[in-house]
Parts: C-alpha cells; sequence; structure tokens
C-alpha cells in the first residue's frame, strides 16, 4: 500500500471555530467523496491508510479533525456533548457541500456515533454509512455524564514527550497502539503531538479533554432512537474487541431499519486500523449496495 499525501486545509464554522480538514492524495477527475471519521483521542490523518486503499478503489477520501483532536479548535464551552461532534460532522459535509444521498460516510468508535447522530438530526446527508463500533449502549434514557474506567485512564495519559521518535517507539511496544497499521500509527504520532518551546512534543488532544469525551459518551441517548435513522448503515465489529462486540452490533443493527451487520474475525476495537484494506474493501463493497438482510 503506497504511502499516500494529505493536503490539511482550516474550515471556519457559523459560530467561528476552526475544523481541520484533510484531503488525500490526487482523486481520479469525477470521483465520489467518502468522508472519514475519526476516534476518540486520535485524528482524521489517522485514516491515511485506509484512504490510500480508498483512492486505489476510485473514491476521492477527506476526514476532518473533531472538536478538542488534531488541529481542530477545542470545544467552546468544554463539555463535549457527543452532539457537538454531530454539529462537527454537518459544519463539514455542509462547508464542503458534500451532503446528500450521495455521500457515502465511514466512521469509527465515536465517529461512528457521531454520523448516525447526524443522520438522525438531518435525514437526508448521507447515502449510506459504514460504522465500525459505533459507541452506543443499551439504555431506555440517557445516564448523566460520570467517570468511568476510559476516562480515568485518559486523565492518567502521558501528555509530554522528549521527541515524536521516543512516543511513537512506546507506543508501537505495548497495547492499544501496537496493533494499528504502521502507517496509522506513524499519522498518529506526527499529527497528533504539538511543539513545544523547550524542545518537547504535547498531545493536542489533552488528557482532560479526552476523559471528557468518554464521559459525556454514555449520554447521547441514541439507542432509544435508532429506529429513527433510515439511512442504509452497516454496523462492522471486531470478533475480538474489548468495546462493542458482536451482540451488541447485531442489536444496534437490527434497531436500524435499513442496518446490516458484519463482524470481522480476528481483530479488535481498532480495526479499521489494524487492517485499512479490509476497511477500504468493506466500505466500497457496502457503498455498492447493501447486501440481503
Amino acid at each position: 500500500m503506497a504511502a499516500v499525501t494529505v493536503t490539511t486545509s482550516e474550515l471556519v464554522t457559523a459560530d467561528g471555530r476552526r475544523l481541520a480538514v484533510h484531503r488525500f492524495g490526487d482523486p481520479p477527475p469525477g470521483a465520489a467523496p467518502l468522508l472519514l471519521a475519526h476516534a476518540t483521542g486520535f485524528h482524521g490523518r489517522v485514516w491515511a491508510p485506509v484512504a490510500a486503499a480508498l483512492l486505489e478503489q476510485g473514491w476521492a477520501p477527506v476526514s476532518f479533525d473533531f472538536r478538542g483532536h488534531g488541529g481542530s479548535d477545542p470545544s467552546p464551552d468544554g463539555t463535549y456533548a457527543w452532539s457537538e461532534f454531530a454539529d462537527d460532522v454537518g459544519a463539514v459535509v455542509e462547508g464542503l457541500g458534500l451532503a446528500g444521498t450521495d455521500l457515502v460516510a465511514a466512521g469509527h468508535s465515536k465517529g461512528a456515533a457521531a454520523l448516525l447522530l447526524r443522520a438522525r438530526e438531518r435525514p437526508g446527508s448521507f447515502g449510506r454509512l459504514w460504522c465500525y463500533e459505533p459507541i452506543i449502549f443499551p439504555a431506555a434514557e440517557p445516564p448523566p455524564p460520570t467517570d468511568n474506567p476510559m476516562s480515568v485512564r485518559a486523565r492518567r495519559r502521558r501528555a509530554v514527550w522528549p521527541s515524536r521518535l521516543e512516543a511513537l517507539r512506546s507506543y508501537a511496544s505495548r497495547p492499544p497502539f501496537d496493533v494499528l497499521h504502521p502507517d496509522a500509527l506513524a499519522a498518529y504520532v506526527d499529527w497528533g503531538f504539538a511543539d513545544r518551546p523547550d524542545g518537547r512534543v504535547e498531545l493536542r488532544c489533552r488528557p482532560e479533554h479526552e476523559a471528557r469525551v468518554y464521559m459525556m459518551g454514555t449520554n447521547h441517548g441514541l439507542y432509544a432512537r435508532l429506529g429513527e435513522i433510515t439511512t442504509p448503515t452497516l454496523v462492522v465489529a471486531g470478533e475480538r474487541t474489548n468495546a462493542i462486540g458482536p451482540a451488541l452490533a447485531e442489536d444496534l443493527a437490527s434497531r436500524l431499519p435499513a442496518g446490516h451487520l458484519e463482524i470481522w474475525d480476528g481483530r479488535g476495537h481498532f480495526g479499521p486500523l489494524e487492517d485499512p484494506g479490509r476497511a477500504a474493501a468493506s466500505i466500497t463493497a457496502f457503498a455498492a449496495g447493501p447486501p440481503a438482510r
């Protein structure tokens, strides 16, 4: 899989926030856009190896950084309610003129949930959705935001490193990042850290902001409203995941009026970043027409 060049620009939203937008490679003339939405703590450029495979299949992939991630501005009020991530999706698809029933979008984890939130709020925004382990848990009523193992772990995350190279070596040697495709991990480190005046580097997604995202992750109330989302959607889950497992993924797909299910053997929660070729092939196959239920 050849490396892909990335062109990054800023999209200024209606309320003045800046979102970083990434275009990958040199798509063929007339190539259809394909929007990619990242998981918590990551950024849009981590999709680079998936985008490289999508380019080979004739797509024009575009990603972006959610608020508080990568090169985008932080949340104005600091809450990181997941409805705000749906607003980011809306700002991108409207700002770039992508919204419509021909648009295919793929999301991972929080990114997948944000796509579904937007699809419920604005029917007709997408033609098809590919959602790898969307963070949606069964609940009749959304529970209040609270600390959980993920938020506690995020606060303990090391934020400052002597260099990107040292961070890369550390991440590559231990879970959970050791399963990432080398190009995805390199992109994560390259764009996920900012240079400090003292010569060291610091995470762009601050540990406290990441923790806040996880605290809000059970509060969006989407589970009870999945029946309102009519966009054809493929829910994908890894067989070995520690997040949205096959049984829950099947439940989510069954609650979507046009939901479909795909289980990846031998993969975990980072499936698209572990196996970018498989992700691109799955996205393209679903875009060509959903399988029979």
